[in-house]
């Protein structure tokens, strides 16, 4: 689906998949797009003046056109609609209407950069000023995708080039970018002021170089858990010596070190900047005096949070206290990589004001929590490691009574330990923070009753992802399998939408997602189910299910047939580890012809033609892709 807010049921616009609605609007005009689209002033069409009328010296009222009359009211509405569901819904009215629609779209969203061309996509909107796009399902964060898969973001470039000559903003998400990519990006787009790359790979410092001399209007770059290169380019100094527009400046996942003295005078020449988080590679020395030059900040990450090792021990140091206590309008804070806990005690001061905090890179206890958290009673959105331990969930759950999301993360992802957070800190959570709408929740042992708190005591969750680390692990205190757990949430959870579920899972929970996940769009499958019965409970059972992943399970051909009726409806199915066959995967492309089937082959010694490694099954409208690597299959 292509278009503004949160997708509906496709990747690219509704309209692409219906084969009588691809006529791409005759409009091409190249122009910037202003508050409505002007026609051409002459009537197309005017009713018949009658007999005798050329020899009349008065001039006669032409009335247009009334198909003209309703397109321009219905533009000018159009520009009021941004919801990508109700503008796909607008465009399916009639042909005037999918025409209207595509001319006043400004952005573009595209949820699988194989699922339609660039220049499909670009030969019916015209206009766009913002593309967002995604490329490698989320199983590739966990590396179950090899490396070099694709998603390449380089022949989506060069078509906006030639097309989008006004584009301001480019939104990427798990895409290979290369440093040519970005210096395109650069040359081709003289008001480009937003740039948004989350999970991606291939460019280095030399490429931010170049986005950051050439585009003199940026307001936002944000670099977010991508992998970056380290090219020993002084990437920081590109910037405009005078002073910029920069609104938001994400790095902390660039890691190399950067010339501070250039970041500070930055900082500095950058009176809009509202968001900055630091790298590791600034100590908290450094953050004290990019906080005195910046005190209008509102989101902060914090850097290493740490003095520097070269720096020389003095008995009074600097009163970071009051530098934070100086930032009135701080409501997010984040970072504090290679924490020394003694300074924690610093951001007292801004505690009371803030509705973010993430602290999924700082090791602290849950008494040099308790401090902290206890004055957090405003906190919407907290990330922690589970080093807090129960009793830290216990401080959060007393004062967070407006928690909406939380995420506790492991400080040690191996199965074989007795892990620090249990039953006991979510059952607290579920107690103190009715509010809460989303979870995601690491821990080693659980129990049904109080996942079924969870589920009567938090209504409203919309996301419920629990990773019980260690295989087919059971309630621990009554032995049984998770299913009554599992099944309370999408009883209980109405409005939930995406679910991960863990542990030892019959097929009876499978079936309770069937009856009751009726609006569940993304289920996350580990380690789980009997028998294929537990697969086709789910495919038959939820009809607006978009995204499935599934690992190492007991799932087979039967399971996959069973979801024949739906695949077309959904962006994508991956299986990996599983029990598919070859044949089971022809079956789906002989049946389904518009869907994609790629069969992915991560070691040698498997035999590719019995047994299937990796499933990666997604709708396209342009058939297999060109760029597949050797170790991809399409079928």
């Amino acid at each position: 689906m292509i278009t503004n807010k949160k997708p509906r049921s496709s990747d690219t616009d509704s309209n692409y998949m219906r084969d009588d609605r691809t006529e791409m609007s005759e409009d091409d005009d190249r122009s910037p797009p202003s508050n409505s689209i002007t026609h051409d002033s002459s009537p197309t069409r005017t009713c018949n003046p009658g007999p005798g009328s050329g020899s009349s010296s008065v001039p006669e009222y032409l009335a247009p056109c009334p198909d003209q009359v309703l397109e321009n009211v219905l533009e000018n509405v159009l520009w009021f609609l941004t919801s990508r569901k109700d503008r796909n819904a607008a465009s399916l009215v009639c042909r005037s209407w999918y025409r209207v629609e595509a001319l006043t779209r400004s952005d573009l969203f595209i949820g699988n950069c194989y699922a339609v061309s660039p220049k499909r996509a670009m030969s019916r909107f015209t206009r766009i000023r913002s593309v967002t796009l995604k490329g490698k399902p989320r199983f590739a964060d966990f590396n179950l995708m090899p490396p070099y898969w694709g998603a390449h973001f380089a022949p989506w470039v060069s078509a906006m080039a030639m097309t989008y000559p006004w584009l301001e903003k480019v939104h990427l998400k798990r895409m290979s970018v290369t440093d040519d990519d970005l210096a395109l990006l650069a040359e081709s787009f003289s008001g480009f002021k937003e740039l948004v790359l989350v999970c991606c790979d291939g460019f280095g410092t030399s490429g931010l170089a170049i986005v950051v001399s050439r585009c003199r209007q940026l307001k936002v770059l944000d670099l977010i858990e991508s992998d970056v290169s380290d090219d020993e380019v002084d990437w920081i100094s590109c910037f405009p010596d005078t002073e910029t527009c920069l609104e938001s400046l994400i790095f902390d996942c660039v890691d190399c070190p950067i010339d501070f003295d250039e970041l500070e005078r930055l900082v500095a020449r950058s009176p809009s900047l509202k968001k900055l988080r630091l790298n590791r590679y600034v100590s908290i020395g450094q953050l004290y005096r990019l906080m005195i030059r910046a005190p209008h900040l509102t989101h902060l990450g914090t850097g290493s949070f740490s003095p520097s090792e070269d720096v020389a021990q003095v008995e009074q140091g600097p009163d970071y206290a009051s530098a934070f206590a100086a930032c009135k309008s701080l409501v997010c804070l984040s970072g504090f990589r290679e924490i020394i806990p003694d300074y924690l005690p610093a951001i007292n001061p801004v505690c009371a004001n803030l509705t973010s905090l993430n602290f999924s890179f700082a090791d602290v206890s849950a008494e040099q929590l308790k401090p902290i958290i206890s004055n957090c009673h405003k906190l919407q959105i907290f990330w922690v490691l589970d080093s807090i331990c129960d009793e830290g969930l216990q401080a959060v759950a007393a004062t967070c009574k407006e928690l909406r999301e939380l995420r506790v993360f492991p400080v040690d992802p191996r199965e074989d330990i007795e892990g620090p957070v249990s039953e006991v800190g979510l059952q607290a959570i579920s107690e103190g923070c009715r509010k809460l709408q989303s979870i995601l929740y690491f821990c080693h042992r659980m129990t049904n009753a109080a996942v079924v708190a969870m589920s009567k005591n938090c209504p409203d969750l919309v996301v419920f992802r629990l990773c019980i680390m260690g295989r087919h692990q059971p309630d621990h205190v009554t032995g049984e399998p998770m299913d009554e757990g599992f099944g309370a949430i999408v009883k209980n959870c109405k409005k939930l939408t995406r679910l991960a579920v863990s542990g030892l899972l019959t097929d009876r929970a499978f079936a309770y997602i069937g009856k009751y996940g009726k609006i569940v769009r993304t289920l996350s499958v580990a380690f789980a189910g009997d028998s294929d019965m537990g697969l086709k409970y789910v495919l038959e059972g939820c009809p607006r299910l978009q995204k499935l992943e599934i690992r190492d399970s007991p799932f087979g051909d039967a399971a996959l047939l069973s979801g024949l009726h739906h695949y077309y409806n959904m962006r994508f199915l991956w299986m990996s580890a599983c029990k598919l066959s070859r044949q089971g995967c022809q079956q789906i492309t002989q049946a389904l012809p518009r869907l994609v089937v790629e069969v992915i082959k991560h070691d040698d010694n498997v035999d590719m033609d019995e047994y299937v490694d990796t499933l990666y099954m997604y709708r396209s409208l342009e058939g297999p892709r060109d760029d597949a690597p050797r170790f991809v299959s399409i079928l």
